[in-house]
């Protein structure tokens, strides 16, 4: 497919820097246009509605953030180009798709732009679709310790998982299971039963998913109405379940 894509970054040499690697190391990139501050970028991507922008952080008159801040139903991915590594939580708070260090590697660019390609290609696949699992209904049972003994419970009634601390929340139809273990230790727990790990918080069963929706960095709904946000880090892992 083809990513048209937008670069918004306020150093000249290296705008030209970036575009002359798509250009010459990323098949199947247009380039839409190139902004120099984040009022020329949020006008460029108003008028082009890219798949793609190359963001760099740090800009006059406001940063990445605030460009992304005035996007809030954003549909296109976001790679973050900069020279400061201590962006990258806010850039995953944000749902960067992928973190390009200064200057830039051509290996990493290439894997930001086929990482994104993945995601764009199971997104225009699946839009707007009921969306049917590869995989059965999740079926086996688990043990939730508890302090007087543990708890059975059957793997598939449970809707999804959310992080808490060191505690996790488990959701089933009518009712939530607190259990003093991570997010992490029900991730591997679960693997085996068709789980995904949708963001840092949320863990869900695959087979009470109905749709995808595009967004911010995408979110889907599960069968008894509730929506969880899915982040970019996680998206193509997710779609993966999907045909």
């Amino acid at each position: 497919m083809e990513l048209r894509t937008i670069i918004v970054e306020d150093e000249a040499n290296s705008r030209e820097i970036l575009r002359n690697y798509i250009a010459k190391y990323c098949d199947g990139v247009k380039l839409l246009g190139e902004a120099s501050n984040i009022d020329e970028g949020l006008q460029l991507i108003q008028q082009h509605q890219p798949d793609l922008v190359f963001l760099d952080v740090e800009m006059p008159f406001g940063n990445a953030f605030d460009l992304l801040d005035k996007i809030p139903d954003r549909t296109f991915e976001t790679v973050f180009v900069t020279a400061y590594n201590q962006y990258a939580m806010d850039a995953l708070n944000n749902h960067a798709a992928y973190y390009l260090m200064k200057p830039i590697n051509i290996d990493e660019l290439i894997k930001a732009v086929e990482y994104v390609k993945e995601i764009k290609e199971k997104e225009n696949a699946l839009d707007g679709q009921v969306l049917k699992a590869r995989t059965i209904k999740a079926e086996g049972k688990i043990t939730l310790p508890q302090l007087d003994g543990f708890q059975v419970l059957e793997v598939g009634d449970i809707f999804f998982c959310k992080a808490d601390d060191n505690y996790t929340e488990i959701y089933l139809e009518h009712k939530k299971i607190v259990v003093s273990k991570t997010l992490k230790y029900f991730e591997e727990a679960l693997t085996e039963y068709a789980f995904a790990r949708i963001h840092k918080s949320y863990l869900v069963n695959v087979g009470e998913v109905v749709k995808y929706k595009r967004g911010k960095g995408g979110s889907v709904v599960l069968s008894n109405g509730k929506e969880l946000s899915v982040s970019a880090s996680k998206k193509a892992a997710l779609l993966s379940y999907f045909q």
